[in-house]
């Protein structure tokens, strides 16, 4: 796979005012592209990632500046190389696909670990609070850099389906097409309650320090950041994947805890996971994303009055509209895409409803591109 390279697109015509209320005199944003994009720029696809994923979907990055050993060789290979390129769903020899790491992210875009230019320190706790309608602004802007007009798609899976749904509905006439992955149009009561656990879990680590932790020498709150993401990976991850995974390890005999010595297998691969996470992911950025998802309503980050009111947009610009379940899936239910679809079709948009079949879980749309690709290439291709 060849190597591709994360560009940088800086806002400077501050202040950047945001929609909770605080603003940033600047803001950058790391992306990729691939494919070539057209004279009349449409043939862009907007792609949009997952909480802890990246910008990095398509080819072979080493480095991004600015990241220091964040950027972990896991993160190397880009997580969609099945999806994007020649002949495949997301085909670079027809369109120009562009993806952003998000406002807030700790891979290249301006976030918590950025320096504030009036302190020369790390923004830490002031860093504000994002929402996906403030991503979705940003994002228009980068594409205006980019000279991509009406997009010939909104794509994204999980977080990234929520920022597709603004993106869409706030900005209907720069859409023609929308794919919806394992998301929803609401974020539920239960995974509400799952994310205030893990946000619980870092700022009640002793080494968070209310989010100014970057100069204190003990790493940060990587205890609490590990913890969240055991919380949350079991929702990523079918319980059968976990098992099969699990039974393949062994105990670690440095599996210790203050008191607790780990006794089992799936003690031991949970407790792995999160270690391996806190070396690539910033707890500040898992703050914010948490944060952006627990308070996400489509109508509220659309200044719609209804479902109704909001997705008339979509029907009026014509768009179309892809939604994927997975049926097994722990983190966004199959319910929730049945309520967006509802809402769609209450108001007459263009939208089909897939269910994968898979028993891998929230991570279906990573792991079995096969699923996916002939409904999105078919989505894409009509006229």
């Amino acid at each position: 796979m060849a190597d591709t390279e994360t560009h940088f697109f800086t806002i400077e015509d501050g202040p950047i005012r945001l929609r909770e209320g605080g603003e940033l005199p600047s803001a950058t944003l790391a992306y990729e592209t691939w494919g070539t994009r057209n004279a009349e720029g449409t043939n862009g696809i907007l792609l949009f990632h997952a909480l802890s994923g990246s910008h990095h979907a398509c080819g072979h990055t080493p480095a991004i500046p600015g990241t220091g050993t964040m950027w972990q060789p896991e993160m190397h290979e880009g997580w969609w190389n099945d999806m994007i390129g020649p002949g495949k769903a997301l085909d670079t020899n027809k369109y120009f696909i562009i993806s952003a790491n998000y406002l807030g992210g700790c891979y290249g875009s301006t976030g918590p670990a950025s320096i504030h230019p009036e302190t020369g320190k790390p923004w830490g706790s002031a860093f504000p609070h994002v929402t996906t309608a403030d991503q979705a602004e940003l994002q228009a802007k980068l594409l205006d850099h980019l000279g991509v007009g009406k997009l010939h798609a909104a794509i994204g899976p999980s977080v990234g389906g929520l920022i597709a749904l603004t993106f869409a509905t706030r900005f209907p006439d720069r859409v023609k097409n929308v794919v919806s992955i394992a998301a929803g149009y609401k974020t539920t009561v239960l995974n509400r309650l799952i994310l205030f656990e893990q946000i619980l879990a870092i700022e009640n680590d002793p080494h968070f320090n209310g989010g100014d932790y970057y100069d204190g020498g003990n790493g940060g709150p990587l205890y609490g950041l590990a913890l969240a993401r055991m919380i949350s990976h079991k929702t990523f991850v079918h319980l059968d994947a976990i098992e099969r995974r699990a039974r393949q390890d062994v105990v670690q005999p440095d599996d210790i805890l203050a008191w607790y010595r780990v006794r089992d297998q799936f003690q031991s691969y949970m407790l792995h996971q999160g270690k391996k996470f806190v070396k690539r992911f910033d707890a500040n950025t898992y703050l914010r994303i948490n944060d952006m998802w627990s308070r996400f309503d489509g109508a509220h980050e659309g200044d719609a009055e209804s479902p109704e009111d909001l997705f008339s947009r979509c029907r009026e610009a014509g768009q179309r509209w892809l939604v994927f379940s997975i049926d097994s899936d722990f983190c966004f239910y199959p319910e929730e895409q049945a309520e967006l679809t509802k809402h769609l079709e209450t108001s007459k948009v263009n939208a089909m409803h897939v269910t994968v079949h898979s028993d891998k879980g929230h991570d279906s749309f990573l792991l079995e591109p096969d699923y996916y690709t002939p409904h999105i290439s078919w989505l894409l291709g009509q006229p």
